[in-house]
């Protein structure tokens, strides 16, 4: 997700700012479901993935908005 950035540094902001940590958990957790569901492993129809995918970008999109701001 954050490519080109030290995972030290995405450790950190996880460990300091709470909101940032239950994100990028949330992204974690809908990126896994998404990577299974189109493997088969786990049976969804595909309206219910293309919603996990949208609410995965918009997690994603949020967490890149917080890494940038530099008042967080």
């Amino acid at each position: 997700m954050f490519e080109g950035q030290p995972q030290s540094e995405i450790d950190a902001r996880r460990k300091r700012d709470p909101e940032f940590k239950a994100l990028y958990e949330r992204h974690q957790k809908l990126n896994k479901k998404c990577m299974d569901a189109e493997l088969g492993v786990l049976p969804i129809d595909h309206l219910t993935l293309g919603q996990m995918k949208r609410e995965k970008l918009l997690t994603k999109q949020k967490l890149e908005r917080m890494y940038d701001s530099p008042t967080h």
